[in-house]
């Protein structure tokens, strides 16, 4: 089978539906062999940056990859930025870029640039492929990375001569895995924290959006009446009408969400992504107890110290503390204090709801009128820059995934 038949081919049993870009006379044999394929939608885009962050969004909205393609040399360099939005914004996805002969990359040559060593640092992973044989492989492990927590770009550059040569290797069947689930031990010990608490709260972070992640942190909150705070990122991780919903948190001063920080006694960090939100803007003393609940272990920082981390799958982790209280018959907190900040922060997103002075137009006003049109499941893009924060503040969402905010790399261009 021709090499470039064969990238197809694994592309396709990956499951791979969609690749944006701009293809270039290096990607011309994959380009012929991705036309034949009817699994593969391949979508002509003006400029590669647009190719990137489609790609990126595709991978928010599904959590699976889509395809970014581009040519090498300026072609590669146009798509870095959406890639890197990509990667800190946590969405799978596959960056295709073609190459110039194997035989002229030792030396200068016309377009010729390391383009592997140039996403290096905006990827999980990036690689050439040298021999025709090894495309199996390659695309199996690019794509069980992309898509492995905390998902993000790859990279896979294909050098014109090695896609014109013909193979002996088949796609490899993806094998399906499932993630590691918390111990038993750390959930009780986190559980009997959460026990003896008489004010916690939740920060829920990016990994939160997950379908499955997203459904049990709402039955916990519907058992326990715990008031969560989301990052921008998180949004619609649960219903903006929910009494635990506190609404959005993320900016860099004091407000009114940010004393249901200070007033907590524990912090259920759940899905918690610091690229997102600094710990010092909530815990600025260092002296929270905190309960990460993650996938991967926390990162490190003088102001994030969990007492207890949880890791593992997080949807099982959270159906593992559910378990828990239908055990216990309930757990009950004094909510006060969160009913009084949903209410603060009601009155305020209302204030200019009915707002009619000529010649002004509020952005408070405008998010109102937008949130009014808009269904629970219609989804709004947001662009970066100082209106990304009226939308983070006063565009509340029903469902994950329903507002998206690059908050991790904040590239402009995204929408």
């Amino acid at each position: 089978m021709k090499a470039s038949d064969l990238f197809v081919k694994c592309l396709e049993t990956e499951g791979i539906e969609y690749i944006f870009g701009v293809p270039g006379e290096e990607n011309a044999d994959f380009m012929v062999s991705l036309e034949k394929s009817d699994k593969i939608k391949f979508i002509l885009t003006r400029h590669e940056q647009g190719a990137s962050f489609m790609a990126e969004i595709y991978g928010r909205l599904t959590g699976n990859a889509a395809g970014c393609l581009g040519t090498l040399g300026p072609g590669a360099t146009n798509l870095i930025t959406g890639v890197a939005d990509s990667n800190m914004d946590r969405a799978p996805m596959l960056v295709l870029t073609g190459q110039g002969s194997t035989e002229r990359l030792h030396k200068e040559s016309h377009q010729i640039m390391d383009v592997v060593h140039m996403f290096e640092p905006v990827t999980k992973w990036a690689t050439t492929i040298l021999h025709e044989n090894n495309i199996p492989e390659i695309i199996r492990k690019a794509v069980r990375i992309a898509r492995t927590e905390k998902p993000g770009a790859v990279h896979i550059e294909l050098p014109e001569d090695l896609a014109k040569k013909d193979s002996s290797a088949k796609p490899l069947t993806p094998l399906r895995f499932r993630r590691p689930v918390p111990d038993d031990k750390i959930v009780d010990q986190a559980f009997d924290i959460l026990k003896n608490a008489k004010n916690p709260i939740i920060l829920a972070g990016n990994g939160c959006i997950r379908k499955r992640a997203s459904k049990q942190l709402r039955d916990f909150c519907d058992k326990t009446g715990i008031g969560v705070v989301s990052t921008f990122m998180a949004k619609g991780c649960v219903d903006m009408d929910a009494d635990y919903c506190l609404y959005t948190i993320g900016l860099s001063a004091k407000d009114v969400v940010s004393y249901a920080m200070d007033k907590a006694d524990v912090v259920l960090a759940i899905g918690y992504d610091m690229v997102e939100y600094h710990p010092e803007l909530w815990n600025s003393a260092g002296g929270k107890n905190i309960i990460h609940i993650d996938f991967l272990p926390a990162e490190i920082d003088e102001h994030y110290h969990p007492e207890t981390e949880v890791v593992g799958d997080l949807a099982h982790a959270l159906w593992m503390l559910n378990g828990r209280v239908d055990a216990m018959g309930g757990l009950t907190f004094d909510n006060t204090y969160q009913a009084t900040i949903r209410r603060d922060m009601t009155v305020e997103m209302e204030m200019h709801k009915d707002d009619d002075t000529k010649g002004i137009i509020k952005p408070q006003k405008v998010l109102w009128d937008v949130r009014q049109a808009m269904g629970p499941h219609d989804i709004l893009l947001s662009d970066v820059g100082a209106h990304k924060m009226w939308i983070a503040r006063h565009y509340q969402c029903h469902e994950p995934n329903t507002c998206l905010i690059p908050n991790g790399f904040c590239s402009m261009g995204f929408a």
